[in-house]
């Protein structure tokens, strides 16, 4: 199993844990998208413990409905990588950041002139140009909905709702240079960051995971540090350093497992449940 890697940053393990903040893919869910028991039996020890949990990911809402009912989720949802916050009964805006349209059609410019395929997705729509590209059915898969193909995004209903722009390509050096050209281009204007090797994910520079500890600190008047964060990808950096306690899982990379103050096992041995019982359920608030 895991291993304590020992402190990565200057900052102090917390005392008390009152918040937990997850990744989905790639932490909380299987290669193949599924939870597993000790998956939800830890989330359901960290309700036991007094510990509150809460989701965050690069998915949009409607592909993240089906794990409410199984872990009891009960918190604000925050998909789009922060980029709208949503209730967890009715899945209401709470709050939303559209990335802005000017901004949106530098991205698709940049992307489409590197041969990077594009997906566009807004508050309710997931659009494709092509819908047999790279990915488009693993993305099916994951979010549990088919995309709406469209011969172009730049279109007023389209262009001004869009929460979320993703560049998919197989060639995943050329993405990660993507990555890096388009955020120097772009600077403080939008997020970019990979949340897969072949996923290239822009938001609104307020969209990322970072924010989200800032924003469900306040909604739920818990201080960032009672708050533990979990993931595996580039995009949960932002959130390992903006909580009290980060967590990375074994099947980061190791510049991902550098930002954390622990690295529990990958998604595919029960990462999740091994660090909740390891490191988060150790600091839940005392018991009255």
């Amino acid at each position: 199993m895991a291993l304590r890697e020992g402190c990565r940053t200057s900052q102090a393990v917390p005392g008390v844990i009152a918040l937990l903040i997850s990744d989905v893919d790639g932490t909380l869910v299987t290669n193949n998208k599924q939870l597993t028991r000790p998956t939800v039996q830890a989330v359901q020890a960290l309700s036991d413990a007094g510990v509150a949990f809460a989701i965050t990911s690069s998915r949009p809402p409607m592909g993240l409905r089906m794990l409410i009912a199984p872990l009891g989720i009960t918190t604000p949802v925050a998909a789009f990588n922060g980029g709208l916050i949503v209730s967890p009964d009715r899945f209401e805006p709470i709050e939303g950041k559209p990335l802005p349209a000017d901004v949106a059609r530098r991205s698709i410019a940049f992307l489409t002139h590197r041969h990077i395929d594009i997906w566009f997705d807004t508050d309710q729509d997931w659009l494709v140009l092509d819908r047999n590209g790279p990915y488009v059915d693993l993305e099916v898969l994951t979010i549990a909905s088919a995309p709406t193909p469209v011969s172009t995004f730049d279109h007023p209903l389209t262009i001004d709702r869009g929460y979320k722009i993703v560049g998919v390509s197989q060639d995943f050096d050329a993405l990660a240079q993507c990555e890096r050209d388009l955020s120097g281009e772009l600077g403080p204007s939008a997020t970019v960051a990979r949340s897969q090797p072949y996923y290239l994910d822009i938001t609104h520079p307020e969209a990322n995971k970072g924010n989200v500890v800032r924003v469900l600190s306040r909604l739920l008047s818990i201080p960032p540090h009672a708050i533990a964060t979990i993931g595996d990808g580039r995009n949960d950096v932002a959130m390992f350093g903006a909580s009290g306690l980060a967590i990375a899982m074994g099947n980061a990379d190791q510049q991902v497992k550098a930002q954390a103050q622990f690295v529990s096992a990958s998604n595919e041995e029960d990462g999740f449940a091994f660090a909740i019982k390891q490191w988060v359920l150790p600091r839940a608030p005392p018991r009255r």
